[in-house]
């Protein structure tokens, strides 16, 4: 069975669990290891370029994943697309999680509104198709 490798910013949810389980049919889940944690969740902007600064990544992927994998992905636009186009090169599956959305508005008396946004995971989706 295929295992499922976490590179994003977010908490995994247990509805998510449930879903790579049953969608994908993987029985183990790897986040990344805590001291790579920063390095996919604070990404400097001013960076010209992110091949350099992504190896780490890379190298604990390429250790870890085997041909089959799936990759959730995702967090900044120009890291993702260069951890999706490795995890292709390295035949692992990439995907995102996609959401159903509902945003309540609150008109308060002092003239301002107060958004909340709620996010319900809806499944997993293969990137490129």
């Amino acid at each position: 069975m295929p295992a499922l490798f976490l590179l994003f910013n977010h908490r995994f949810t247990a509805a998510q669990k449930v879903a790579a389980r049953e969608q994908l049919g993987v029985e183990r889940i790897s986040v990344l290891p805590a001291e790579l944690q920063p390095i996919w969740g604070q990404i400097p902007p001013d960076l010209l370029e992110l091949t350099g600064y992504l190896k780490p990544i890379c190298s604990w992927l390429a250790g870890q994943a085997t041909p089959g994998d799936y990759v959730l992905i995702q967090g900044d636009f120009g890291a993702t697309y260069l951890m999706v186009r490795f995890a292709l090169e390295h035949g692992l599956i990439p995907v995102y999680a996609t959401t159903s959305r509902q945003a309540l508005e609150e008109h308060l008396p002092d003239g301002t509104v107060k958004m909340v946004h709620r996010f319900r995971h809806q499944m997993f989706r293969k990137y490129g198709v």
